[in-house]
């Protein structure tokens, strides 16, 4: 059956042009509308299946380029810092909000789930229904943050000759995950330039730029704790079992900071939960807007 599916546009804090995905259901819309905002380095086509599922579950599901990533603009100032990306998100939810006289529920994977948490933070009472954690909580391990950084920025200006040679460097870096069965998906992640190559669709002043992703980290660990610590709605974490940003400690000091929190540990999943297990990533978040609804 057809995807119904339209692309909209969201204005950003800094007035920077947003593009997503929106997903209708096919029936009787019911329920919160649903954010899902990606991460770091990915684009709005990452969710896969889990806006449809969402959708085909009753709720209105988008799906949104972050600034700087896919087809959303690369903003002038090169404001890509954590408090960037969480403004935008507190803008968005309050446009969705304010179409479908419902908060959103928020889902949010790495820098999605970071801009979600300091949404609320910053966005104060109302702006969510609820929040869905991806892989995501105020202490992640430094190694991992590196490790997936370096992986972004290794071939950011060099490129690759062809898609093949795309998919052999992320099947080098992630040697668990299945073989991908086709390219497509990995073409939404690229972008051809004039010389032909194939670069990642994000600007490389997210990761090298004056104001980048790493900007102001010095106190950001502690103002995500104090994000998680004034968390009143409902909350999920979803991690993956094999996580190479998410340690066990991470999970159980989380827990701590927000007991009414949900938790999935997804077996066989790393980082990329709903890339490596969307079934049981999907099953997890379709199970957390149930029981918002009051449907279990």
């Amino acid at each position: 059956m057809k995807d119904m599916k339209r692309q909209m546009e969201f204005t950003g804090a800094s007035g920077n042009r947003l593009l997503a995905d929106v997903h209708e259901p096919r029936g009787e819309v019911h329920g919160n509308p649903v954010l899902l905002l990606h991460g770091g380095g990915q684009t709005r086509h990452a969710w896969g299946g889990a806006a449809r599922r969402i959708a085909d579950a009753g709720h209105l599901a988008v799906t949104l380029d972050q600034r700087g990533h896919g087809d959303s603009a690369w903003v002038e100032d090169k404001g890509y810092a954590f408090d960037d990306y969480a403004a935008d998100a507190v803008a968005v939810c309050r446009e969705i909000a304010s179409q479908n006289g419902k908060q959103p529920v928020l889902v949010g994977a790495s820098l999605g789930g970071i801009s979600g948490l300091m949404a609320e933070h910053i966005g104060g009472p109302g702006l969510l229904a609820g929040l869905v954690l991806v892989d995501i909580t105020p202490h992640m391990d430094a190694d991992g943050v590196s490790r997936i950084q370096g992986f972004m920025a290794e071939r950011m200006r060099e490129g690759f000759a062809t898609l093949e040679e795309a998919a052999a460097a992320i099947a080098a870096y992630l040697p668990n995950r299945a073989p991908r069965r086709s390219l497509d998906g990995l073409a939404k992640n690229l972008r051809i330039g004039e010389d032909g190559r194939y670069r990642w669709h994000w600007d490389p002043a997210f990761i090298e730029g004056p104001r980048n992703i790493n900007h102001g980290w010095e106190t950001g660990q502690e103002r995500l704790v104090e994000a998680a610590r004034g968390l009143m709605i409902p909350v999920l974490l979803v991690r993956g079992q094999q996580s190479e940003l998410v340690t066990e400690e991470a999970v159980t000091a989380f827990r701590e900071m927000v007991p009414h929190a949900q938790y999935a540990d997804v077996s066989g999943a790393g980082h990329m939960v709903a890339g490596d297990r969307n079934d049981a990533f999907n099953d997890a978040v379709s199970g957390f807007l149930d029981r918002l609804e009051g449907r279990s």
